[in-house]
């Protein structure tokens, strides 16, 4: 139902970019300015955009007119701007201040009714802890990682799983040439949601996730046993934040950013890669995929989760349910509040189904 008054809505992407972003504006612009007649002001480059003059843009169905297979996101994101703690050189040192209270009185400057806040698990946090400045939002949760708890799916993740699972097909091929162990290293931050999936999907004969810590021993076993059999490669699925047992002791998998917001988890992947060729009489490569993950055009499924977010989180502030974020659950768009969805991450359950299904189909997890 259409509400009387007229009201004016901000947007923003923060933390990293993903497929399905454009698809999601869109919606909002589109749902807003032709069932409500209202405004929408995007606001660029995530939290950084209220916290400077001049970073917004008004939004009109011209703007987002053909972006949704569009990667990437019209307004820019940013996963280094917390107003909660933001990084300041001073005497040559960083600190961090509290800025919040300067992005709700900007939110009041630009007189927006709401925010709709477009996000992964951080992001999203942010927002929730917005709410008690006087800031009205509403959350829409994106992640290639699928780690936002109380939503069976972000967007971003379908896109991201096929972008892997392609790659898993693609060196099988060359694996299978050169009989050679082939490591992918997959992203996922602290969970193995991509690694799992793309790993049952690409026939992947070892995955290794963050939920199963690993024995280097073990995985050469699952090298051997596929070598007596015959099978001379294998491959083998690494989270990016997989770790063996007792942990892996490498500065750099503890470092974190200026802003202190993640670990440095790169470099697993050429490390499983070493060993398996140390402890085997295969030869290993690793390939890292990285940010190809979250490039590209979304996936259908992507887009129409990413449009169905959208319109319902212009409809929670039509029926002013503030402090929510829109979810999907068996099948069905919901909403639940923010402080249900920034609560934990959702990871890997290592004794669920889908980990049942891989063991029992010979996939070492390497435990």
């Amino acid at each position: 139902m259409q509400r009387a008054e007229r009201l004016r809505l901000g947007v923003l992407t923060g933390g990293g970019d993903c497929p399905g972003l454009n698809a999601v504006i869109r919606a909002v612009v589109t749902t807003a300015l032709v069932e409500y007649g209202w405004e929408v002001l995007g606001i660029l480059d995530g939290f950084e955009g209220l916290l400077a003059d001049n970073r917004t843009r008004q939004l009109t169905e011209a703007d987002v007119r053909d972006i949704l297979p569009r990667g990437g996101t019209i307004l820019g994101t940013t996963n280094r701007s917390n107003p909660f703690r933001c990084p300041v050189q001073r005497d040559g040192s960083i600190v961090y201040v509290d800025r919040s209270q300067e992005v709700a009185q900007r939110v009041r400057d630009l007189g927006l009714d709401c925010l709709i806040v477009i996000g992964g698990d951080g992001t999203l946090a942010i927002a929730r802890d917005l709410q008690p400045l006087g800031v009205n939002v509403v959350g829409v949760p994106k992640t290639i990682d699928n780690d936002v708890a109380a939503t069976d799916v972000t967007f971003g993740f379908d896109t991201a799983l096929h972008v892997a699972t392609d790659a898993i097909d693609r060196l099988h091929t060359t694996a299978e040439s050169h009989h050679r162990v082939m490591v992918l290293e997959l992203m996922g931050r602290t969970v193995g949601w991509i690694a799992l999936h793309a790993g049952l999907a690409g026939g992947a004969h070892v995955i290794l996730i963050p939920e199963i810590p690993f024995r280097m021993e073990k995985v050469r076993e699952a090298v051997a046993r596929r070598d007596a059999a015959g099978a001379h490669f294998s491959i083998v699925v690494v989270a990016e934040g997989a770790s063996p047992v007792g942990g892996l002791d490498q500065p750099e998998r503890r470092a974190q950013d200026a802003a202190g917001f993640r670990l440095d988890l790169r470099r697993i992947g050429n490390w499983v890669a070493t060993e398996v060729s140390r402890g085997t009489a295969r030869e290993a490569r690793c390939t890292v995929l990285g940010h190809l993950q979250r490039g590209g055009s979304p996936s259908p499924f992507d887009r129409i989760l990413g449009t169905r977010f959208g319109a319902a989180a212009v409809r929670l502030v039509a029926e002013g349910r503030f402090g929510q974020m829109v979810a999907l659950r068996g099948g069905e768009i919901t909403a639940v509040t923010l402080a249900e969805a920034c609560g934990v991450l959702k990871s890997v359950p290592p004794d669920g189904e889908l980990v049942r299904t891989a063991r029992g189909l010979g996939i070492s997890f390497g435990d």
